[in-house]
């Protein structure tokens, strides 16, 4: 889709995989409310986090998309009945809509992608209230989704990983984590979805707020092609564990799809070598219609989206 070979495309997002190849590659990339579109026929790996969504060049197509795909489906009960209807971006809108800028947004982040970020919420202000520096809750998102996904994986995943033929696999790290994942302690899984219950509650809380929160997509540029993903990253000294009470950039990602919240990734801009930079909105439950507006109003303030990467 990036390449322009196709109109959009559906990736499949159980904790960042429609957000991450949308800001990486330069396109809109729209996670919908669990529950909005049905997964079946998609390869399964967490039950309680898999959603499905467009990529697209713009919000409008991503819309247009999502207004055929989102729906009830008897083969996949986990669906709601909710349905989502396109319509298309006014010229101005009705009304400004309020944002909440998230605390720490950019902290840690590459320069190129913080610039992006301070111009990508200069244009927003034409058509937001920004409320600036919105603390995300602190609490384990990316603990509970890595228990989740683990326990819920290897059941997806057991036969694979039980007939030994997970060791034909290209990434290396695959080839035994499956093993490990059958490891998983049935109370560490129900101890974080019963404190997933908690966290759900305080975004719900945070985000009925907003028309959306913002933060950008990824706090890096795209990795290059090629690259050895068992290596440490050229010039990238690894990472020192954060002190207790020291400040943290939001987990925006975890968070979102822990809660089943809905998500846009937007370009916002190139950083060196020509590598895109996004911009993340983040929703209430099945306030796709509000973010969808808001996403295409920022899109004709902008021209990102009709931008490619440089070769």
């Amino acid at each position: 889709m990036a390449a322009g070979l196709v109109a959009f495309a559906i990736g499949s997002e159980t904790s960042g995989s429609i957000l991450t190849p949308a800001a990486f590659c330069g396109v809109t990339g729209l996670r919908p409310s669990y529950g909005l579109v049905s997964r079946q026929g998609a390869m399964a790996l967490a039950w309680t986090l898999d959603k499905l969504g467009p990529l697209a060049r713009s919000v409008d197509d991503c819309a247009i998309v999502l207004s055929v795909i989102a729906g009830p489906d008897p083969k996949d009960p986990t669906t709601t009945g909710d349905v989502f209807r396109h319509k298309p971006p006014a010229d101005r809108p009705a009304r400004r809509f309020r944002v909440g800028v998230l605390r720490h947004a950019t902290l840690g982040t590459d320069p190129d992608v913080e610039s992006g970020f301070k111009q990508a919420l200069a244009a927003l202000g034409d058509v937001a209230d920004l409320d600036e520096d919105v603390p995300l809750p602190d609490l384990p998102y990316a603990d509970a989704v890595r228990l989740i996904v683990a326990a819920e994986g290897a059941a997806a995943l057991r036969e694979l990983v039980e007939s030994g033929r997970v060791k034909q696999l290209q990434d290396r790290a695959d080839r035994v984590r499956g093993f490990a994942r059958l490891a998983t302690p049935a109370v560490d899984y129900i101890d974080a979805m019963r404190a997933r219950v908690a966290m759900r509650a305080e975004l719900d809380a945070l985000s009925s707020r907003y028309d959306a929160l913002i933060a950008p997509t990824r706090t890096r540029l795209a990795p290059p092609i090629g690259q050895d993903f068992d290596a440490p990253t050229p010039g990238s000294p690894p990472q020192p564990e954060p002190q207790p009470g020291a400040p943290r950039p939001p987990a925006t990602i975890p968070a979102g799809n822990l809660a089943g919240l809905p998500a846009l990734a937007l370009p916002m801009g190139f950083g060196r070598d020509g590598l895109p930079v996004s911009l993340q909105l983040v929703g209430r439950a099945f306030s796709e219609p509000a973010l969808v507006a808001l996403g295409a109003a920022y899109q004709q303030l902008t021209d990102w989206h009709r931008k490619v990467p440089l070769a």
